[in-house]
C-alpha cells in the first residue's frame, strides 16, 4: 500500500525531520536530488485556482525527473462526470503520483482509498499539508532549531491553522491560534496536536497569545469559497490585523509569516508584510523545495514497502 499525505500527522516526527533535512540539503546542492520519478508523470487535480502550490507542485516533479501534468476539476467533471474513485484509477493507470487541491476533503480519501499510488493534498477544506511543512522548513532555516520556539498563529482557525497544529506539534514547537470568537480552530483539531504531544493554546486573547512569540503567522480573513461572507468577516475579525504594533508584542526576533494572497489592511499591514522581519517570500519559495521532498519521502516509502520479503517462513 502506498504511503499518502492527506494531512500532516500522516507522518511521523522522524517523517517530518527527514522531509526538513532534504529539502535544506537539496537547496543547497541541487545536483544531489534523486531522479526517483525519472519516466513518470505525476499529475495535479485542481478544482480551486493556485499559483505557489501549482508551481512548486510542478518543479517538485520536474525536480525528481518526472514528468507534471495539470488537470482542472471541470475537466474531469469530478463527482459529476466520473467519480472521484474512478478519476484516481485512471491518473494511477499513467501516473506514480496523485496531488489534488479540492474543496471537499473527503474526496482525497476516497481517491487514496481506491489507487495504490501516493495521493498529496495541495488544499483541502480541513487541510493544507504542504503549506505547513514550507513553514516549518522556513523557520527551521532561520532559527536552525525549531524545538521550543513559539509560533502564534492569528485569525480564523481554519485549514492552515489546522496543519499547522499538527506541524508543530511534529516538530516540537509551542503553537497558539488567536482568533475571534466563533472562529476558533476546532477542539477536535486542538486534540489530535495535543495527542501528538504538542503543546497547543486556542485564545480570543490576541494579545497575550502574541506577547513574546517567536513567529506570528496569519492568512486572509475570508478564503476562496467564503465570498459571502467577507462583510460579516470582516467586522468579526476587526482589531486582529498584524501592523508594527501587535508585531512589537512579540519578542525581539520575532518573524512575521504569511501563506498568501496577503490582503493589506486587512489581515496585515504593508509595512509588516513588506518589513525586514518578513519570511513571506522565503516561505512562498519553499513551497517548492518541502514539496520535492515530501514527494520523495513517500515515493521511497512506497518502493520499500512493495519490496517482497525473502527467505523461508519459519
Amino acid at each position: 500500500m502506498s504511503r499518502c499525505c492527506l494531512e500532516v500527522d500522516d507522518l511521523t516526527p522522524h517523517d517530518v525531520g527527514t522531509v526538513l533535512d532534504h529539502a535544506l540539503e537539496w537547496k543547497r546542492e541541487p545536483a544531489s536530488v534523486p531522479s526517483l520519478l525519472e519516466g513518470s508523470g505525476a499529475v495535479g487535480l485542481f478544482e480551486k485556482p493556485s499559483a505557489r502550490t501549482r508551481i512548486a507542485f510542478e518543479l517538485a516533479v520536474v525536480g525528481l525527473g518526472g514528468h507534471p501534468m495539470y488537470v482542472r476539476g471541470d475537466e474531469v467533471g469530478l463527482g459529476v462526470r466520473e467519480s472521484p474513485a474512478d478519476v484516481a484509477r485512471t491518473f494511477a493507470s499513467y501516473c506514480s503520483v496523485l496531488a489534488a487541491r479540492v474543496f471537499d476533503h473527503d474526496v482525497l480519501q476516497v481517491m487514496a482509498d481506491a489507487v495504490d499510488r501516493p495521493v498529496v493534498n495541495l488544499l483541502s477544506d480541513r487541510a493544507h499539508p504542504t503549506q505547513a511543512l514550507a513553514d516549518m522548513l522556513t523557520l527551521r532555516e532561520h532559527f536552525g532549531v525549531l524545538e521550543g520556539r513559539h509560533l502564534t498563529f492569528v485569525g480564523d482557525g481554519n485549514n492552515v491553522a489546522a496543519s499547522l497544529a499538527f506541524a508543530a506539534a511534529l516538530c516540537g514547537l509551542e503553537f497558539t491560534v488567536a482568533s475571534p470568537p466563533g472562529y476558533e480552530l476546532d477542539e477536535d483539531v486542538a486534540e489530535r496536536a495535543r495527542n501528538l504531544g504538542g503543546a497547543i493554546e486556542v485564545t480570543t486573547d490576541l494579545h497575550e497569545a502574541v506577547r513574546g512569540t517567536d513567529a506570528l503567522y496569519t492568512d486572509v480573513w475570508t478564503s476562496m469559497g467564503q465570498e459571502d461572507e467577507s462583510a460579516q468577516r470582516r467586522q468579526a475579525f476587526e482589531g486582529f490585523t498584524v501592523d508594527d504594533a501587535l508585531l512589537a508584542l512579540a519578542s525581539d526576533d520575532a518573524v512575521f509569516l504569511h501563506c498568501l494572497p496577503a490582503h493589506r489592511g486587512e489581515e496585515v499591514s504593508a509595512s509588516v508584510i513588506d518589513g525586514e522581519r518578513s519570511l513571506v517570500w522565503k516561505q512562498a519559495a519553499n513551497r517548492m523545495h518541502s514539496l520535492r521532498a515530501l514527494l520523495a519521502l513517500l515515493l521511497e516509502s512506497t518502493v520499500t514497502s512493495n519490496v517482497p520479503t525473502t527467505g523461508e517462513v519459519p
